[in-house]
């Protein structure tokens, strides 16, 4: 792992909240993204082809791929109390991130909060933060909005030291569908975590060239994993019994995992289950 460069980042609107971008090859993407940025940003190249160098931001660069886990490298490098996360096609409106800065400090037990999500460039709201938005698990007294047990990693700010102690995100889910066991670990250890719209993340996500058949083998091998560490065994044996259904390729990702997994397993507080079971998961 080496620093390539740190200049100094532009139009800073708070020096409470550093922004975490995680990439890998799309140097021009990153690019367009960066200048929006208004905190201290560090991009953490997760094992690019070539090197980066992008004005306005520290860098990072990882000797292979690790995933969401790119993230917590630069958790760590934060010296900051709060710490946004971005990706390389996604920034924060400006105000947001100061915005965030002074809930979390008016609301000491809150460890995450996520952004109203805008779609490219209608800025589409998207779907996920519209099921946010009805609060279907409530909105405990003095929370800083409705609770969540799940986000898009390009759009929350979290307390530095929380994340740290719940562990960040989980090397071994690598990518797609990490932030659950995060969520899960953050409100099991007491934590709110809430959805603020009036903090905005726009996100222009390019889906061409993608494999949309691995990806939907991961998320399927990572929804059973984050089953067998947290969820009661029933709840586990349905999320197996639909992978078997839907995604049979996935259980053989899943049987080289099942130890670890089984190693590493540990009940939630009822309360959590208890959410957990009125979202429908």
């Amino acid at each position: 792992m080496s620093v390539i460069n740190r200049p100094a980042p532009a139009a800073v609107e708070t020096d409470e909240v550093t922004v975490v971008v995680a990439t890998r090859n799309r140097p021009d993407r990153l690019r367009e993204t960066i200048p929006r940025h208004r905190a201290a940003t560090i991009v953490v190249d997760n094992g690019s082809d070539q090197p980066l160098a992008v004005p306005g931001a520290e860098v990072v660069r990882l000797g292979e791929n690790i995933g969401a886990a790119a993230r917590n490298v630069g958790v760590e490098r934060a010296g900051t109390p709060f710490v946004a996360f971005a990706d390389d096609d996604s920034y924060w409106e400006p105000g947001a991130l100061a915005r965030a800065a002074e809930i979390l400090r008016a609301h000491p037990r809150a460890a995450l909060l996520t952004a109203r999500v805008l779609i490219g460039p209608q800025g589409r709201l998207d779907p996920i933060s519209a099921g946010m938005a009805e609060a279907p698990i409530g909105v405990p007294p003095g929370a800083a909005g409705p609770s969540v047990l799940g986000f898009l990693s390009c759009a929350v700010v979290v307390r530095r030291d929380a994340f740290r102690a719940a562990g960040g995100f989980q090397p071994r889910l690598f990518v797609y569908g990490e932030e659950a066991l995060l969520a899960m670990d953050l409100a099991a250890a007491g934590h709110q975590l809430s959805y603020v719209s009036e903090l905005v993340v726009r996100h222009f996500p390019e889906p061409a060239g993608r494999d949309t058949r691995a990806r939907a083998r991961r998320e399927c091998r990572n929804r059973v994993l984050t089953a067998l560490l947290r969820r009661p065994p029933a709840v586990a044996v349905r999320a197996l019994a639909e992978a078997a259904r839907s995604q049979p390729d996935a259980l053989t990702d899943i049987a080289r995992d099942l130890p670890w997994a089984l190693r590493h397993r540990r009940r939630l507080p009822d309360a959590v289950e208890s959410a957990l079971r009125r979202l429908g998961q």
